[in-house]
């Protein structure tokens, strides 16, 4: 009955952990627009008090939550992204990868293999093996699953640190309680490295910086192989972080496009925000973008027709008209505002 509980508890604390993602995602987004907005400097006529929008202000590193906590920037970093020579590295922005010393490593089995991806995805946080188990068996473990599941951490212990002396304990998967944690000091993860370069761009941005903001969306950009966490990223533990991940990711693409925009590329921003407009045709944002790079593009015809087809889509999915901020970039084109042009 108490396991039950447990897991009871468990579920619970991850449905309300996720929730609480999802209101960091919206909140990110939002200080993307932010920045995005100045550094293109759109939208600068007057309004009436009643069309004003009220954009929350950045929030301050030290108040984002954890999961959102830019990693420092590492000076020794060689342009390919990967640590020099030592160290354990993790590449989850696909399917996992792991380096040790500079040398990738047989993680195993798939099951070996989705238990340490489920502790990539917590890093720096203890994950309970009652939690493990019913991940890497679907929630039906044999009677043998807690001993194959030690056998997995002592195969991925030797895989992980080599040159460990026997009996000496682990430095990088260490035991905490019952359950294992991944030592946030001795490990690298390109998906913070990611969140790093687009932290780094949205700031440049601030700083109205925007080709340094462009060269850093790029090299987050650059880090994506795949789908994060592709081998267990419907895991109930993993989801949240993958969801995460994947929202940050469009919203550093819309950031990319719209910082093209912004040195005058507007050429190259049209092909990239049609592919993404299509691929995600409820994103208001991409639409927004697309409209303006081909209004910039001297396509005022095209850009109208973005719009209005945007519009008529979120009527008839969703029942819900367009956003103040489309219907007042649809009036703007049409009265050829002196603001929509590239100063």
């Amino acid at each position: 009955m108490s396991s039950v509980r447990t897991r009871g508890e468990d579920g619970a604390r991850r449905i309300a952990e996720l929730e609480y993602e999802v209101r960091e995602l919206k909140r990110a987004n939002e200080t993307l627009k932010q920045y995005v907005s100045r550094a293109l400097d759109l939208d600068t006529s007057p309004r009436r008090p009643e069309e004003r929008v009220s954009v929350p202000a950045p929030r301050a590193a030290q108040d984002r939550p954890r999961g959102f906590a830019p990693e420092p920037a590492d000076p020794a970093r060689r342009s390919d992204g990967h640590a020099p020579g030592t160290g354990v590295e993790f590449r989850v922005l696909g399917p996992v990868e792991a380096a040790v010393g500079g040398r990738w490593v047989d993680l195993g089995a798939p099951k070996q293999r989705a238990a340490l991806v489920l502790l990539v995805s917590q890093v720096g946080r203890p994950v309970s093996v009652d939690v493990l188990v019913e991940a890497l068996w679907d929630g039906r473990p044999p009677q043998s699953a807690i001993t194959s599941l030690h056998a997995y951490i002592a195969n991925l212990r030797r895989a992980l640190e080599p040159h460990r002396a026997p009996r000496t304990p682990s430095t990088v998967l260490c035991t905490r309680g019952r359950g294992y944690l991944l030592n946030s000091r001795a490990v690298e993860v390109d998906a913070h490295r990611f969140w790093a370069h687009a932290t780094a761009g949205w700031q440049a941005l601030d700083r109205g910086d925007p080709r340094r903001a462009l060269y850093a969306f790029e090299a987050g950009l650059a880090l994506w192989r795949g789908a994060a966490y592709a081998e267990v990223a419907a895991a109930p533990p993993v989801t949240p972080e993958a969801v995460r991940l994947e929202e940050l990711r469009l919203s550093v693409t819309e950031g990319r496009c719209a910082t093209l925009i912004a040195v005058g590329n507007h050429e190259m921003a049209v092909p990239e925000l049609v592919a993404f407009t299509q691929a995600h045709p409820l994103r208001e944002y991409g639409c927004e973008l697309l409209s303006l790079a081909l209004y910039r593009a001297g396509r005022q015809a095209d850009a109208l027709s973005v719009l209005r087809a945007h519009q008529k889509r979120m009527v008839e999915e969703l029942g819900i008209s367009a956003s103040p901020a489309l219907q007042h970039l649809e009036l703007e084109i049409l009265r050829q505002a002196p603001e929509l042009e590239h100063s």
